[in-house]
């Protein structure tokens, strides 16, 4: 089993900046990756940004420039810094993380409970 606890959400002006944070323990060995997602009320769950073990990192096209996701492998977190927000940044933010087999087969998510960002002024 894994845990996550995301924290570092909040309210903040157009422009602005936040640092979430998602701070894995229990069986954090098996995690091959972590990602953050996002969800406005109506729409999907979209994919911000994702970092591998390796430190291969994706960001989605519509925050590139103005995210970066990192990890603190002592630590156990992977952070998402966000500048330049935009309103349409609003959104619940999760974090993911994918247990994977030593073989490459992905057999579980774990989801951490979520965290507020709102952009508005």
């Amino acid at each position: 089993q894994v845990q996550l606890v995301e924290s570092g959400g909040g309210l903040v002006q157009p422009g602005g900046s936040l640092r979430l944070s998602c701070a894995a323990s229990g069986s954090v060995f098996t995690i091959a990756a972590v990602g953050w997602y996002r969800q406005a009320p109506g729409k999907e769950r979209e994919l911000v940004a994702r970092i591998t073990t390796r430190g291969s990192a994706y960001t989605a096209d519509s925050v590139k420039g103005r995210f970066t996701i990192s990890r603190d492998n002592a630590k156990n977190t992977v952070y998402l810094q966000m500048n330049g927000l935009r309103p349409e940044d609003t959104a619940v933010y999760y974090c993911n993380a994918e247990q994977w087999t030593a073989s490459g087969t992905r057999i579980n998510d774990y989801r951490g409970q979520g965290t507020q960002v709102t952009v508005s002024s």
